[in-house]
C-alpha cells in the first residue's frame, strides 16, 4: 500500500526530502506520490506540516 498525497499539500516539498526512495515528486499543483516506488514508510508524513500524505 503506497502513501497518497490529498489536496491539504501546500507545495512544501519537505516530503520530496525525506523519502528514502524518490518516490515524491513536484506534480502540477501539489506533489505526488509514484505508487510503484513508495515502500510505504511514512517518512513523509512524519516531516509534513499539514498531514497530506496518508497511506491509500
Amino acid at each position: 500500500m503506497a502513501y497518497l498525497i490529498n489536496n491539504d499539500c501546500i507545495s512544501c516539498g519537505a516530503c520530496a526530502g525525506e523519502c528514502p526512495v524518490g518516490a515524491i515528486s513536484e506534480g502540477e499543483s501539489i506533489f505526488v506520490v509514484d505508487p510503484d516506488t513508495c515502500i510505504d514508510c511514512g517518512a513523509c508524513n512524519s516531516v509534513c506540516p499539514v498531514g497530506a500524505p496518508n497511506p491509500q
